[in-house]
């Protein structure tokens, strides 16, 4: 009965293990995608356009964003509960922080586009970290 037990908990764990690797690299596009943003504004504000200091305080922040979330996800496929859980948070939180702030913040439409797509690429993550092989493998009785 016990290695019944064990051999559970080690199947589970490499479904955790997947599911990291795949959360690791939709956060390296949410971090390619937040990058493009932020060159964008640059590229526009050095070639005479108007950009605000939101837009650039919003692209900095949401690339930053994504270098946390990608460490924390190494953290977390570490084993480590409190980053799982953070990752988590973050996957279902930013996706709403960003579209909503962005549609209230009456910013150019391609601005908006843009922020969209990271929001939606991040969003992904939270249908892979929520699953259930990976919230058993963090679940407080382990």
């Amino acid at each position: 009965m016990e290695t019944t037990a064990r051999t559970t908990l080690a199947v589970t764990h490499r479904c955790a293990q997947l599911a990291f690797r795949k959360t690791k690299l939709i956060v390296t596009a949410y971090g390619a995608l937040s990058s493009v943003v932020l060159l964008t504004v640059v590229i526009r504000a050095l070639t005479g356009h108007t950009v605000s200091s939101f837009m650039w305080g919003r692209s900095g922040g949401v690339l930053a964003s994504a270098a946390v979330t990608y460490w924390l996800t190494g953290v977390a496929a570490q084993g480590k509960r409190w980053a799982y859980v953070r990752v988590r948070v973050v996957s279902v939180v930013v996706p709403i922080a960003i579209v909503a702030v962005d549609v209230i913040g009456g910013l150019p439409g391609w601005f908006v586009a843009m922020q969209v797509v990271c929001a939606l690429t991040i969003g992904a993550t939270a249908f892979v970290v929520n699953g259930s092989e990976v919230r058993a493998a963090f679940s407080k009785e382990r």
